[in-house]
């Protein structure tokens, strides 16, 4: 495994990393014992950057990573969230309030096990409270020394500013990948410009590219990429054409669909740190295999024209989840 630094930190974090989010929320049904054999498989890779929030699961996706984050404490270096709280009724809303986080992070300790995060996430920015108050109240848990470093996650070059101004920032999560470029307009050359790592979630495009998904029948009921526009309908089907396209040049280059487009985010700068997400071990050493897959010019010449020839078609999220993203 190849390393990269936090930000303007001396901290060195895996090129890639794990997002664990699907271990316990968003795709089907759950396999605890091989999520924590998946982890034990990335310390032995040399994963040690792990993600994670309190929302995923409820809690549980935390305490699953507490039974291999407590006896290797000194070997991961562990990100979490706050700020999605749920409804009764199973719906989710955002509340970035310096009270609510104060809850929270106490939660997400106790979950972990751990008497400090290394990396603390907002996981959204509340438009209902000002960025300054939430980032003053975060660097309070940094004076307390119950969190090393600060993130946002989706957020707008202005909140970017804003909060960098109150505390550093040390990395922005975003969703970034062949797929979904948005971060390249604005917010790319902001985190630039102010020494803060990029952290892309979804580098696979949630599967759409890895050529792993050819029916939708595959995924589970509860599989939330059944909500999303680009899994739907005509969507759907011009997207398969894409991904078609992209496992040929994956096929050209002697590599996996997934580690051609983990690569092809590596490409684009050492100051990003791409987290794929996975819980099985056989994905996770695919992923990792993608540190060994060097892009050149013409590689990446090959897939831009391949994405005119094929533009993704459909948004990202649903109408709702997109009122929540870029804030």
């Amino acid at each position: 495994m190849e390393y990269r630094t936090l930000g303007n930190s001396e901290e060195k974090l895996s090129a890639i990393g794990l997002g664990c989010m699907g271990m316990s929320h968003a795709y089907g049904s759950l396999d605890n014992e091989e999520s924590m054999a998946t982890l034990h498989k990335a310390l032995d890779l040399g994963i040690n950057f792990w993600d994670t929030a309190d929302m995923y699961g409820n809690g549980l996706n935390e305490e699953l990573l507490s039974n291999v984050l407590v006896p290797n404490r000194d070997k991961v270096f562990i990100a979490t969230k706050f700020g999605f709280r749920w409804r009764e009724n199973g719906t989710n809303y955002f509340d970035g309030s310096p009270d609510y986080m104060k809850t929270a992070v106490e939660k997400s300790l106790k979950r972990l096990k751990t008497d400090t995060i290394d990396l603390y996430y907002a996981h959204r920015i509340d438009p209902n409270v000002p960025v300054e108050d939430m980032v003053g109240a975060m660097a309070g848990l940094v004076k307390e020394g119950k969190v090393r470093y600060l993130g946002l996650s989706e957020a707008s070059p202005a909140s970017i500013r804003k909060a960098h101004a109150v505390h550093p920032i040390s990395a922005l999560q975003s969703e970034y990948s062949i797929l979904t470029r948005d971060v390249e307009k604005e917010i790319l050359a902001t985190v630039r410009e102010l020494g803060i790592s990029l952290v892309p979630y979804s580098p696979l495009a949630r599967g759409l590219v890895t050529a792993t998904v050819t029916d939708l029948n595959q995924l589970a009921e509860n599989d939330f990429r059944r909500t999303l526009p680009r899994f739907n309908g005509d969507n759907w089907s011009d997207n398969q054409k894409l991904a078609e396209g992209f496992a040929a040049l994956a096929n050209d280059k002697n590599c996996k669909p997934s580690q051609l487009a983990i690569a092809w985010v590596l490409a684009q700068g050492e100051d990003i740190i791409p987290i794929p997400g996975t819980k099985k071990r056989k994905y996770l050493e695919e992923n990792a295999g993608a540190i060994d897959v060097k892009l050149n010019a013409d590689d990446l010449a090959a897939i831009e024209e391949l994405l005119i020839k094929y533009p993704v078609k459909g948004e990202r999220y649903s109408e709702g989840a997109l009122k929540m993203v870029n804030n």
